[in-house]
This record gives C-alpha cells, structure tokens and sequence, in this order.
C-alpha cells in the first residue's frame, strides 16, 4: 500500500502536468480577471454597508424598547454626575428601578454583575444621554467592534476627532490670510503616534476581527473625552494590547466606566467597582479583588445582623404567645415585647443575603483514544502564493491529556492554527495526521453569527440535536448554562450577548467532541460564567487548545503556554503571570526607545 506522502506527491505530479497543459491567459483575460477582482471588492464593501446599517437598526430598535427615568441631583455645572430615583425596563422588563447612579471625576469605575441583568443597556443610555446628563460632559460610548474597512489604525484614530477636521479646514482658511496662524491649529501628529505605540496597528488596515477593538480603543483615548464609557473594550486583543490598554487607562484622569469580565484587567484599572444585583446599583471602594474582600466581609455582617433579628422576633413571638393571658404583671411584659417587635418590623428588617445563581458547565464523557491524536509534521502556512509566511516547519503532537494556552500577537497566527488543526485550510507545506476517530469542537469568535436568531435557544437546541426528542431533556441540558424559565423560549436576538455565547457553549459541548479548541470562549461571558467554564474544562476528560486574552482563565485551566510568534511556535518556561510581567517589561522598554527617538 502506498504511504499518504508517495499518494501527495503524486498528487502534486499530476497537478503539474495539468498546469503544463493549460494555455497562457491573453491580455484580455487578465484585465477580465482585475475587472472581477474590482466587482468581488465592491461586493464585499456593499455586504459591509449592509451589516453596519442593519447593526445601527437593531440598536434604535432596543433604544425603542428602552425606557429610563431619573433626576440629576448634583449642580448643573458640576463635573461630578449624580442621578437619584434611577429605573430602566427593556421590553417591560425592570433592569433598575428606584436607584442612584454616582459618577464622580477622577475615578475610574468597573460595572459589573451576571450576563443579562442589563449592564450594556445602562450604559447605552448613558451614550445616548437618555438619563439627565449636563451638556458641558462630553461622552464617548464604546459599544461595538468598527465595521471592516481598509483604513489604516492611525487613519480610523484622526479621522473620529470632529474638532481635529473643524480646525484643519479652519486653518486652510486662515493659510490664505496669514500662514503663521496655521501651525497653531494642527495637532502634533508624530506625538500622537508615539503616546499611541502602535508599532504593528500604524500600518495595519481593521479587516480582521483582532485590529477593530484596538482601533476603537485608540479613537476612544486620543479624543479624551470627559466621560469615557468601555463596553468589553479587551474582545478581540491579543494579551500585549490587553497590557498596553491597561497602561493606558490607569492614566485616565476623568470619568471612566468599563464593563469587562477579566479580573485581572479591573484589578489593573479600577479604582471602584459599581456591581448591578437585584435591579440596584451597588458601589465598592477599591479594585476588583477589594470589592471581593469587602462584599463578604458586608454580607457576613448583614447575615449575623439578620440571624440576631430572627432570634429577638421568634423570642418575643414565643414570650407574647405564652404570656399575653397571664398574670397582670406578665401580661404588660408581653404587651411592651409587641410593641418592641412592632418598631422593630416598622423600622425595616435586615434582609436575607441572596448569592448569585451558580452554574456548572458540563462536557460529556468523550472516551478514549490511542495517541498521538493529532500529528504535525514540518507544516508551513501561508494564506496566499505572494503572502508572507505564517509558520515555517512546525512540528508538535497533541494528545487527549494536552492543555495547552495559544498566547503571541495579533496577527502571528493562533486562531490560524487552531483552523489548520481541525482541517479548515490546508498546510502550505507538511503533513497533519489525525486519528480517524477524533471528534473536534471549535469555539470561535463569531459561532454567535450562526445562531437563527429568530428561534428560541430551545428550538434552536432541538433543531440541532433532533435525536433528543423531550423537551423537558432539552431543558434541563440547557439550564445547566445558566439559560433558565422565559431565557429559553424568548428569541435569540432579545438575549444578551453573554447569553447568546451561552447558547453556543451548550451547543459545542453536546457535539461530544474529544478535543476542544477554544479561540477568545470569555468574549461577553461574566465572571461567574468564566469560573463555571474553567472547572468545566478541567473535569473534561479530552483534550484542550486555549486562546484567550484572560491571564486569571489561562492560569486557572493551561498547564503549558505555548508562544505564537516570528513563523515558529515555543514553549514558555514559566506561567502565564510571568509572561504578563515580560510583556510589561517590554512595554517599558519601547516606550523609553520611543522617548529617546
């Protein structure tokens, strides 16, 4: 029998002999050729357009929705925003009601609370300035990725400053009258770039996933607004733009809100957290890992507080339905320990501590397999003929004990990998065997897009796995994802983002895979939802490849770190927190050489 190498080298002969025999194009052709690339081109900026109109619908439909009502209680002219009597429905839902929203300057909050409880959409009103904000803040929401485009990171950074073009065709008017007017106005650019440290994203055009939150962010920084809204501003960096963003917004010296679910990056940037539960708006002192420490220290207090009113009340109740027919003089003791209990239930009693809902993910059993699973033998990879390389003879073995995290920059090809491995693209050059049997399940960062958003997660559920016949099953199958009640038969488009990724996760894990490839799997999931995935994730008896800008998840699951970078990938001797430390370290010393250049 013939080898797989002797049946792909004769496979190339062939394919050679074909070319050979092929005529040469004629002029015609070619210019036909460059006249259908151009037609391809515009096509694909109409499907652009589209998708950009259709995301800007969707958003005044929920704004449609949204209802907020509230009262600004601080001055007018102050630059500190405090709003009282707060409350936000969506769809007749109550998000917040009866609260106060406290924004002073200088502090830079973290808003944070489960998927679903209406973070995003409190933000969004802010944005849209639908509670009572003076005209003399200014704001800038981050809400979405940039739509795919050809411009340059320094093109999409200079171009969303309205003030910077009104002053550049101001200065074209006043060139004409006095030229020593002109330098006045201009901004200076070569510092723009070096305070940006763009190295890689100066050049790069935002068609890929990775560059448009890095764009954002940048626009968002340079216009320095006073009052600067963050929604998941880390989906899509790679773990050095994490740190470089992180850098930048602990200098940020007026308002900042962010919503994020990595800890280490409120840790980081926080100097309050703002946590949303039970349709209120809580307010902590400190960083993510001191609002930890205080809200159990505050819950404890609140349950002792509790348990000491619970006692006094079964005490009285017991005493005054003993004594209340007694004796004269135990009766008036009965009477005062009811009127005691009366004041007590009047003045309000502390309430019972509720935790959040706990979730525990589940991949089923995927049994065993021989090794190696999957073999990589001296692969190159390149996207076209005239492109650069993306990796040059690479060799590894993946087996079903593998735990492995994906780390590098944008661009040096993880998710690449991750797509060679499950037989998306095929290698320039190499080989890559897999056992006949392995089962694969990819997360990527657009699964969200395959979802029919019209259906229910429930629907969609038992359209996709049809040999599940109860629906009762099904349900149970997707509760365990923290999809609950109305959550299951309500379309997917009026699920939030994180319960959409939800969705996703419930339908990956029951393709039974023996291999989990996971590219960014906490893009929009809350914190709780990471934690549940993680120890998913290590009960899982198969195999795992990890990309992801969350340094806490890496540390938790990955048991090798594996660097993606210069068309190779190296093992990292250390762990993760000592590759964020190099980072750091580098990130210094690009900014000392920028300064000295």
């Amino acid at each position: 029998m013939p080898s797989d190498l002797a049946k792909k080298k004769a496979a190339k002969k062939k394919e050679a002999a074909k070319a050979r025999q092929r005529p040469k194009r004629n002029e015609d052709e070619e210019g036909g050729l460059e006249e259908k690339c151009e037609q391809t081109n515009g096509t694909e900026n109409l499907e652009v357009d589209e998708m950009t109109k259709e995301l800007e619908e969707f958003e005044l439909k929920k704004a449609a929705a949204r209802a907020v009502t509230g009262v600004l209680s601080s001055h007018p002219n102050s630059t500190d925003v405090h709003i009282i009597n707060l409350s936000l429905t969506f769809h007749g839902q109550e998000l917040l009601t009866d609260t106060r929203l406290e924004l002073n300057s200088g502090r830079r909050y973290g808003l944070i609370g489960l998927n679903g409880v209406g973070k995003s959409m409190l933000l969004s009103a802010i944005g849209k300035r639908e509670v009572p904000i003076p005209d003399h803040i200014d704001i800038y929401h981050l809400t979405r990725e940039m739509p795919p485009t050809d411009k340059t990171a320094l093109h999409c950074v200079m171009e969303v400053d309205k003030e910077r073009n009104m002053l550049e065709k101001e200065a074209e008017r006043l060139a004409h009258e006095d030229g020593k007017f002109c330098m006045l106005w201009f901004y200076p650019l070569d510092e723009v770039v070096a305070r940006l440290r763009l190295k890689s994203l100066i050049t790069q055009t935002s068609r890929y996933s990775h560059i448009y939150n890095a764009n954002v962010s940048c626009r968002a920084l340079f216009i320095r607004p006073f009052m600067l809204l963050l929604d998941e501003p880390t989906n899509h960096l790679d773990l050095d733009a994490c740190v470089w963003l992180e850098e930048e917004l602990r200098s940020f010296k007026r308002i900042l809100v962010l919503i994020s679910h990595s800890q280490d990056f409120l840790n980081g940037v926080c100097t309050n957290i703002i946590h949303m539960h039970n349709r209120k708006l809580k307010y902590y002192t400190g960083n993510y890992d001191q609002y930890i420490k205080t809200r159990m220290e505050l819950e404890e207090n609140q349950m002792k507080r509790f348990n000491w009113e619970q006692d006094q009340i079964s005490h009285m109740k017991n005493y005054i339905a003993r004594f209340g027919h007694g004796s004269a003089k135990l009766a008036r003791q009965a009477q005062s320990k009811e009127k005691t209990l009366q004041k007590m239930m009047s003045s309000g009693l502390t309430e019972r501590v509720t935790n959040d809902k706990t979730l525990s993910f589940y991949f089923p059993s995927c049994g065993k397999i021989p090794p190696p699973v999957i073999m990589v033998q001296n692969v190159s990879f390149k996207y076209s003929v005239d492109g650069p390389m993306i990796y040059t003879n690479i060799e590894f073995g993946i087996d079903l004990d593998t735990r492995v995290a994906l780390v590098g920059p944008n661009g040096a090809g993880k998710s690449t990998l991750l797509k060679l491995l499950t037989g998306e693209i095929l290698p320039t050059d190499g080989m890559i065997r897999k056992n006949s049997h392995v089962k694969i399940g990819r997360y990527h960062q657009h699964l969200q897009e395959q979802l029919e958003l019209d259906l229910s997660p429930l629907e969609y559920m038992m359209k996709c796995y049809p040999e599940i016949k109860e629906k009762e099953e099904m349900r149970k199958i997707i509760g365990r994802y923290g999809l609950t009640g109305k959550q299951q038969v309500s379309p997917i488009r009026n699920l939030s983002d994180g319960q959409k990724c939800r969705v996703c996760l419930a339908w990956l894990a029951w393709q039974n895979p023996h291999l989990l490839f996971l590219d960014e799997p906490t893009n929009h999931l809350d914190i709780e939802t990471i934690d549940a995935l993680a120890d998913a994730i290590n009960d899982f008896e198969g195999g795992m490849m990890l990309v992801s800008h969350d340094f806490r998840l890496i540390q938790q699951v990955a048991q090798e770190i594996w660097v993606c970078e210069k068309q190779t990938i190296t093992k990292w001797k250390g762990d993760i927190l000592a590759y964020k430390e190099h980072l750091k370290s580098k990130l210094v010393r690009e900014e000392s050489l920028s300064k000295k250049a």
